[in-house]
């Protein structure tokens, strides 16, 4: 398992978009220099969604970056997978940990001060905070947080926050001042028509520099 959190973790979905599959994704997303594949797929059989897993890990595995699933805690160890992602009403954190072990990524979803705080104190790795802006990708995604949110989290959580929920290379620099360790996208890269491409770019975008300093 990679040992650090990645910063740009792409999120393959099929129900925002159906030109391509979770394995094509993963694949463009890796070469236009993911850190981080997560497998987020909310249909279909448990025995699909584990053979879809596995793969991914193995195309992961090959190019040394980090494959996380999200919410299914099943479906990550039967895929073997560097972990798995968990949102405030999905398995909870402290049994993941028991399931998963030390050495396993485990991530938390959060939209509030407090829900990070959660996310903390029951042990992530990491929180994936948002939506930071509106976002139609996630239909349980809530209310929009805002940046001001984001800060205030940076500051308060020693733990990689992860910001989600409309973000793109336009608005990832002021992201990253925000003091954010990095982002998830999915329709940043899922819904472009070259998904390598929109995945290098969101890369080139993380790599700008920041001359405001993390409260700017």
């Amino acid at each position: 398992m990679p040992e650090q959190i990645g910063r740009l973790h792409v999120l393959t979905d099929t129900r925002v978009q159906s030109r391509f599959s979770h394995i094509q994704l993963a694949e463009m997303a890796i070469a236009g220099g993911a850190d981080t594949i997560q497998f987020r797929h909310k249909k279909g059989s448990t025995r699909e969604m584990i053979e879809m897993a596995a793969q991914m890990k193995r195309a992961c595995a090959d190019k040394g970056i980090a494959f996380i699933v999200n919410d299914r805690i099943d479906v990550a160890i039967a895929a073997r997978a560097d972990g798995v992602h968990l949102g405030q009403d999905d398995f909870p954190i402290p049994l993941a940990r028991e399931l998963l072990g030390k050495t396993r990524m485990i991530g938390g979803s959060a939209a509030t001060l407090e829900e990070a705080r959660k996310c903390l104190v029951d042990g992530a790795d990491y929180v994936g905070f948002g939506p930071v802006f509106p976002t139609g990708s996630k239909d349980d995604a809530g209310p929009v947080s805002g940046m001001d949110t984001l800060r205030k989290i940076v500051g308060a959580i020693p733990l990689p926050i992860i910001a989600i929920g409309g973000i793109d290379e336009k608005n990832t620099p002021a992201v990253m001042r925000a003091g954010a360790h990095g982002i998830a996208v999915i329709s940043a890269v899922c819904c472009r028509k070259d998904p390598r491409q929109a995945t290098r770019r969101l890369c080139e975008a993380l790599r700008r520099p920041n001359p405001g300093g993390p409260n700017a």
